[in-house]
Formats: C-alpha cells, sequence, structure tokens
C-alpha cells in the first residue's frame, strides 16, 4: 500500500506538499496540485482516516442513534442520513436503540467514546442525562423526528397537526363518528403530540375521544394487535382505529383478520407514518406520510453547520394524508361506499 512518502516522491514534492494537497490548503501551487493529485491517482494513495484525525482533532465521521431499525420509517431514514452525509464528505455510524433508553445511552456513550464529530438522535424518551449532559458539553447534535424538550440542540421533524386532521374530516365525511386511537409511549414527544393531534381534530367536528377508545402502544406491532383485541371486545367497539405508527396498524391488522373482520367493512384502519408496501396491503391502508427523505437531508445539514461552527437551525416540516381503501373511500373511483353505510348522528 502506497504511503505518503511514496506520493511525494512521485509527485517530486516535499511530504509537507502532499498532506497541504490533501488538507486543501490555499498556499499550494496549481503546479503542485495537479502532480500530487495525479501521483495519489496513479498509485491508489488513500489517507490515512485514524492518522489525520489525530492532527485535525475531526473523524469526518457522524453518529445515527435511531428508535428502532426493524420499523421501515427509521430504515428510510438512515438511509437518507446515510446518503446526503456521504455526499458531503462524512461517514455515519448507526446505532439501533429497539425503543429502549438504555440501548440508546449506550450507542450514544460508545459513539462518544470513538470521537465522532456529531450525533444525530432519535430519543426513545425524554429522560436521558447522558444526552443532557453530552449538549451541555458542546457536543454538535441534532435531535431528529423525536426531541427531549429543554436540551437546547437543533430539532429537525415534521407537523402531522394539519394531516391528522385532514384524516379527521377524511373520516368525518365518510361518516365515521366512533374513533379510536392507538397511541404510542407517552415518554417519547411523537407519542404525545399525536393524540393530542387526533382529541384537538375530533373536537373540531363535534366528536370526543373517550377513555375506552384509547390505548396505549409502544410503537411495535404486537402492542397494535394487543390494543385492537381490546377495542374489538368493547360493547360498542370502534369503527375506526388510527394507529400512532406504522407497525402498530400492521399490528391491528392482524388482530381484525383473526376475528375473522374485514376491512374496511366492519372496521376501518389508518395510520400514522406511510411506507411503500402499505399499498400492496388488502385493502391499501391509508396512512400520514411524513418527508422522511427530506428530513433525514435536512438533520444532516444541521448538524454538519453545529460540526462546522455554524449555528444549525430547527427544521419542521408538514406531513401529508394520503387516502387509500382502508377506511371505506375508493380513491380511484371517487366514490364513499362506507359514507351510506353509516349513521350520521
Amino acid at each position: 500500500m502506497a504511503s505518503i512518502k511514496d506520493v511525494a516522491a512521485e509527485a517530486g514534492v516535499s511530504v509537507a506538499t502532499v498532506s497541504r494537497v490533501l488538507n486543501g490548503h490555499p498556499s499550494v501551487s496549481e503546479d503542485a496540485r495537479r502532480r500530487v493529485t495525479a501521483a495519489v491517482t496513479a498509485l491508489g494513495y488513500r489517507p490515512n482516516a485514524v492518522a489525520r484525525s489525530l492532527r485535525t482533532d475531526q473523524t469526518r465521521t457522524l453518529g445515527l442513534v435511531i428508535s428502532d431499525v426493524l420499523n421501515p420509517y427509521f430504515t428510510e431514514l438512515a438511509r437518507s442520513v446515510e446518503e446526503e452525509a456521504r455526499a458531503l464528505g462524512y461517514s455515519v455510524i448507526i446505532g439501533n436503540a429497539d425503543e429502549r433508553p438504555d440501548l440508546q445511552d449506550h450507542h450514544v456513550r460508545t459513539l462518544l467514546d470513538r470521537r465522532i464529530d456529531g450525533l444525530l438522535v432519535s430519543p426513545t424518551d425524554g429522560g436521558s442525562p447522558l444526552m443532557l449532559d453530552a449538549a451541555r458539553a458542546g457536543t454538535p447534535m441534532v435531535f431528529v423526528d423525536r426531541w427531549i424538550p429543554g436540551v437546547d440542540v437543533p430539532v429537525v421533524r415534521s407537523d402531522g397537526r394539519e394531516a391528522v386532521r385532514d384524516l379527521v374530516a377524511h373520516l368525518h365525511a365518510l361518516g365515521h363518528r366512533r374513533l379510536a386511537i392507538i397511541a404510542g409511549p407517552a415518554a417519547t414527544t411523537t407519542g404525545r403530540e399525536r393524540v393530542d393531534a387526533f382529541r384537538e381534530a375530533l373536537a373540531a367536528f363535534g366528536l370526543e375521544l373517550p377513555d375506552a377508545y384509547t390505548g396505549q402502544g409502544d410503537f411495535q406491532a404486537e402492542s397494535g394487535r394487543r390494543v385492537t383485541e381490546g377495542f374489538l371486545d368493547l360493547p360498542e367497539p370502534p369503527e375506526v382505529v388510527f394507529a400512532a405508527d406504522n407497525l402498530m396498524v400492521l399490528g391491528a391488522l392482524d388482530a381484525v383478520r383473526a376475528r375473522g373482520l374485514r376491512v374496511p367493512d366492519d372496521i376501518a384502519l389508518a395510520a400514522f407514518d406511510d411506507i411503500r408496501w402499505f399499498v400492496h396491503t388488502d385493502p391499501p391502508i391509508t396512512a400520514i406520510a411524513q418527508p422522511t427523505g427530506e428530513l433525514g437531508r435536512a438533520a444532516v445539514r444541521a448538524l454538519i453547520d453545529r460540526v462546522e461552527g455554524r449555528t444549525g437551525a430547527s427544521v419542521t416540516l408538514p406531513a401529508r394524508l394520503v387516502v387509500r381503501r382502508s377506511c371505506g373511500a375508493d380513491p380511484a373511483s371517487g366514490q364513499n361506499p362506507t359514507a351510506v353505510q353509516r349513521s350520521t348522528s
């Protein structure tokens, strides 16, 4: 493997000149820059990133701790983060918290020990002293999707309130009046925010959210199945179950099918967090879509701003409703078959 000395000999310059070229120093002549670049190409030289980080105190590496790698939303988010970081000259190390605060903090601690330049986190809860200490210590950090109130770092997230209101308006127009929600963990900002948005949207249409129609989930499919079974056991089950994430709605779908019921004929389903294969379920699932790729790219740019000494701004992007057939509407035909079957009282 070629060394920096080999590059210097091939280019006919000093090692210091090669170093300046590789680090983009402006004091190098154009002729020397061309010769060094040609020598690097000819010899297949690759700079030692570890050694360079010791000299510059930078590793050109970012850390990303996501809540659940099996959740398609976070998988897509991680992909967009890695692509944007790579385009900007950074690598990404990913840690999967699996919705566990202890595992989240383990990954954060490990990444900080590896001298990453900055940290992206989607927190599993709001009570991590480790992240609070890291932020206070000046670690470049950005929260993405979720955040910890009171921690002064940029937050890159979507705002789903208008999309939730659009969903409730859609359901109301179909004649649905008994609407239930499978909530996410109350310890997460997204868990609380989506329930609040749903309750506010119902109130705007003169509807209430009874305690019996509020089930506590954990953003995992099994909790969606369990909560939906409870809804179906009620003397008056809901007409619609809205799951606060994509995995929980799949659990809800399993529970409905296990009872021999049909969607949307017997009960309607909708979800927060659209995923690509919702169009392949039977029926396709109505969902609120977040601009996942844009969120990942914006989070990387905000973090690199922090790493390179700039302010780094919070970003909020709108979510949108995607109507499919799981609530009774047929977007292709423009008909709302459920509307004529539901009472309007």
